[in-house]
C-alpha cells in the first residue's frame, strides 16, 4: 500500500467565538434537544418521525410496525453523532445518559450476525441486500458507523463502536470479488467515508480495503443495479425516480476514476468525493486524486451557486449542466453543502491550497446556516436564491421551494446534518501538516496540536465577521520552529500582519493563498491579522444566463440578499447603479455583529397606470430613487413571508 499523506490531527479545538459560540449553544441547548423530541414524535404539528420507536420495536421493547422512509435509521445515527461531538467538546452527563440509553436500544435491535437496519428487520425480513439502488442499507450503516466512531472518540465507550464493527465485519462477508459474495455497492454513497473513519478508530485495515472496494466497484459493467432489479422481479421502491436505470443519478455511470463532471444526485456525489479523497490520502492512489481534482473544479467553477449551494434541479436533487444555476428553481439542498464541506476538508489534507478552505467558508457561512432559523427550531431543506411567494403552491415547478422554514420533514436528513457539522466545527478550523499549522477558518477558540513531537497551544481571538480581524496567542511547550500559515480569503486582496508587537507587514498571500510565518516561536508570542473587507459587487460567468447583467453583494464571507420587508414588493424592479456608495451598519437582532449594507439604487416604474391590458406597445418606464437594504443571506426568512433575491439588476446608465 502506498504512503499516506503526512497530516496530524488537532488534539482539541474548543470554540469561543462571538458568532459561532451562539450556534454551538443553539446546537447544544436547542437543536439537539428539539431533534430528540422530533425523533420521538413529540413536536406538535411537525412531520412524525417514528425513528426511535422503530428501533424499540426491532429491539423487542415495544409493539408496532415500521413507519417512515427506508432510511429513517440514519436520522437517529446523525443525531447520535452530533451528540457525541457536543460531549467531546464538553462532557454532559445528562446528554450522555440519553445517548447511552439509545445505544442500548440499538444494540438490542442488532441481529446476532451483526446486521442492523429496522426497515428490513421489521418490514421486509429476508429481502436484505436485494435493492441496493434504492433502499439505503449501506447508507444507514455508514451513518451508524460514523456515530459509533464519534462516540468512542468522545467518551472512550466501545458499546456502539463494537456494534458497528460487527456490522462492518458482516458487510465484509457479504460484499467483495470473492466467489459467493455480492459484487454490489450502495445506491447512496456514505458507507465508504464511514469505513475510513472506522479504520482510523480501530486500526483494522480490512475496513479501509472494504471502502476502496465499494468505490472501485462503482460503474463496472454489467450494471449491478439492473441485475438486481431483474433478480427481484423488477420491483421498485421509488417508482417516481429512476434510481435503477439512471446511472448518473447515483454516479454509477462510469468508474469513479473516469468521472470528471458532477452528475446526478448532489449529496451522493460529494459524499462519494469525500471518500475518494480519503482513499487517495490513505493509499496514494494517483487516479483517485486526479478524479477528485477534476470533479472539484467542475463543481466549484461551473456548477456551484454563489452561496456555496450545489444541485440546481429538484428532479433527482441533482446537478444539471455547466452554468445552469437558476436562483428561483434552485434546489441547493442543505445536506449537499454539508457534504461539500466534507469534501473540501479532505482536499485540504491532500493539498494545502486556500481555494478549498474558501469554498468551505462560502458554504458554511451561507447555505449551511441558512438551513436553520436564527432560533434553531426550524429548517430549510432547499435553499433558493430568489423567492416569489405568490407562485408557491400554485406553480408545481416551485413545489420544492418554501418561503419559510419548516419544523421537521418526512425526509429529515438536513436538520441533523447541520447539527453534526456545527457540533464538530472545531475540526475544520486548523489543518496540521508536517511542521506547519494552517489556519483555514478564522473562528475563535483554543486548539492543541503536536508539532515536531512537542505540544503547541494556540488561542485565537476572532472579530473576523464584524471587523475582519483575528489575534493569535502561540504557546509552544518550549521554544521551537514551525510555520503558522494564515489563509488569505478570496474576498480579500491584502492583509496587515503584526508579529509579537513588531511593525505591520502587508501581504497578498503566496501562490497557495497563505501567509506563511516561519520562525522560532516562544511561549506567549502574538500574531495579529487584519483583512481588508470591502463590499464586493459580484458577477457571474457570462454563460450563467439566469444572472446575466445582474450583480450580487458580498462582504467578508457573507453573500447578501434583499427581502421584501426592507425593500417593498417587486424586488425584480430594483436596480443597483454601477457606481454607488455603500453604507455599513449594524442591525438589532443580527448575531455576532453581522452588518447590513445600504445603498441608493433605483426602481423601474411605468410612467402611467396600466389598466387591464396584459401587453402594450406604448408604455414608458421611469426611474425613481430607492433606498436599498441588503442583509446576509443566511438571515433571510426570519421576519415573515415575503419576496427575496440575491441577484439584482445592474443599472446600465452611468
Amino acid at each position: 500500500m502506498s504512503q499516506s499523506v503526512a497530516t496530524h490531527e488537532v488534539r482539541k479545538n474548543q470554540i469561543q467565538d462571538p458568532f459561532w459560540s451562539e450556534y454551538i449553544r443553539l446546537v447544544r441547548e436547542v437543536m439537539v434537544p428539539y431533534q430528540w423530541e422530533a425523533l420521538n414524535d413529540r413536536i406538535p404539528g411537525a412531520e412524525p418521525s417514528h425513528a426511535i420507536h422503530n428501533f424499540k420495536i426491532a429491539a423487542g421493547l415495544e409493539q408496532g410496525e415500521f413507519y417512515g422512509m427506508v432510511f429513517q435509521d440514519s436520522d437517529v445515527a446523525k443525531w447520535l453523532e452530533a451528540a457525541a461531538y457536543l460531549i467531546e467538546e464538553k462532557r454532559d452527563p445528562v446528554l450522555e445518559k440519553v445517548v447511552d440509553g439509545v445505544i442500548d436500544i440499538i444494540v438490542k435491535a442488532q441481529r446476532e450476525d451483526g446486521y442492523l437496519n429496522t426497515y428490513f428487520t421489521l418490514k421486509e425480513p429476508g429481502r436484505e441486500w436485494s435493492n441496493l439502488a434504492e433502499c439505503h442499507e449501506l447508507y444507514c450503516a455508514g451513518h451508524m458507523i460514523e456515530a459509533g466512531t464519534a462516540y468512542y472518540k468522545a467518551t472512550g465507550k466501545r458499546k456502539l463502536l463494537d456494534a458497528v464493527s460487527r456490522f462492518a465485519d458482516y458487510i465484509d462477508t457479504v460484499f467483495g470479488q470473492e466467489p459467493g459474495k455480492l459484487k454490489g455497492y450502495d445506491g447512496h454513497q456514505e458507507i465508504e467515508l464511514a469505513l475510513v473513519k472506522l479504520y482510523h478508530a480501530t486500526g483494522n485495515e480490512k475496513y479501509l480495503n472494504l471502502s476502496r472496494y465499494f468505490l472501485d466497484q462503482r460503474g463496472e459493467k454489467p450494471h449491478y443495479f439492473e441485475q438486481e432489479w431483474e433478480k427481484r422481479g423488477r420491483g421498485l421502491h421509488f417508482p417516481q425516480l429512476s434510481m435503477v436505470h439512471d446511472h448518473q443519478y447515483s454516479q454509477s455511470h462510469l468508474p469513479v476514476r473516469e468521472q470528471g463532471k458532477a452528475e446526478g444526485h448532489a449529496v451522493r456525489l460529494v459524499y462519494m468525493c469525500t471518500a475518494m479523497a480519503d482513499i487517495a490520502a490513505e493509499t496514494g492512489d494517483a487516479g483517485m486524486l486526479a478524479a477528485c481534482c477534476e470533479l472539484w473544479d467542475n463543481i466549484v467553477n461551473k456548477r456551484m451557486y454563489i452561496t456555496g449551494g450545489i444541485g440546481s434541479m429538484e428532479q433527482g436533487e441533482s446537478f444539471t449542466a455547466d452554468y445552469d444555476l437558476p436562483g428561483d428553481l434552485a434546489y441547493a439542498e442543505t445536506c449537499a453543502s454539508v457534504g461539500l464541506i466534507f469534501f473540501a476538508k479532505r482536499m485540504l489534507r491532500l493539498h494545502q491550497d486556500s481555494k478549498y478552505a474558501d469554498v468551505m467558508e462560502r458554504a458554511l457561512y451561507n447555505t449551511v446556516i441558512s438551513g436553520m432559523s436564527l432560533d434553531g427550531t426550524k429548517f430549510f431543506y432547499v435553499n433558493p436564491l430568489e423567492v416569489y411567494p405568490e407562485v408557491l403552491g400554485k406553480n408545481k415547478n416551485y413545489n420544492h421551494v418554501k418561503a419559510e422554514r419548516q419544523g421537521w420533514f418526512s425526509c429529515a436528513c438536513c436538520p441533523p446534518n447541520v447539527s453534526r457539522l456545527l457540533a464538530s466545527l472545531g475540526q475544520y478550523v486548523y489543518t496540521v501538516q508536517d511542521a506547519s499549522i494552517y489556519v483555514q477558518l478564522y473562528i475563535g477558540g483554543q486548539m492543541e496540536a503536536v508539532i515536531n513531537g512537542a505540544s503547541v497551544r494556540i488561542e485565537q481571538q476572532s472579530l473576523y465577521i464584524s471587523e475582519g480581524k483575528s489575534r493569535f496567542i502561540i504557546t509552544p511547550e518550549q521554544t521551537s520552529e514551525f510555520t503558522l500559515a494564515l489563509r488569505l480569503p478570496e474576498w480579500c486582496d491584502q492583509a496587515e500582519v503584526t508579529v509579537d508587537g513588531g511593525n505591520k507587514t502587508y501581504f497578498a498571500g503566496d501562490k497557495n493563498g497563505y501567509i506563511e510565518l516561519t520562525r522560532e516561536w516562544k511561549p506567549g508570542e502574538e500574531v495579529e491579522i487584519s483583512f481588508s473587507m470591502p463590499v464586493q459587487i459580484m458577477k457571474s460567468h457570462p454563460q450563467v444566463r439566469q444572472t446575466f447583467s445582474k450583480v450580487a453583494l458580498q462582504r467578508g464571507p457573507f453573500v447578501y440578499c434583499m427581502e421584501q420587508v426592507d425593500n417593498g414588493k417587486g424586488l425584480y424592479q430594483l436596480q443597483l447603479p454601477r457606481k454607488t456608495e455603500f453604507m455599513i451598519s449594524e442591525q438589532m437582532g443580527s448575531p455576532g455583529g453581522v452588518k447590513v449594507i445600504r445603498a441608493i439604487g433605483q426602481r423601474m416604474k411605468p410612467t402611467e397606470e396600466w389598466a387591464d391590458e396584459l401587453y402594450r406597445s406604448d408604455s414608458l418606464w421611469s426611474m425613481e430613487p430607492a433606498e436599498l437594504k441588503f442583509i446576509p443571506y443566511f438571515t433571510w426568512a426570519n421576519r415573515g413571508i415575503g419576496e427575496m433575491t440575491v441577484w439584482i439588476q445592474e443599472a446600465t446608465d452611468e
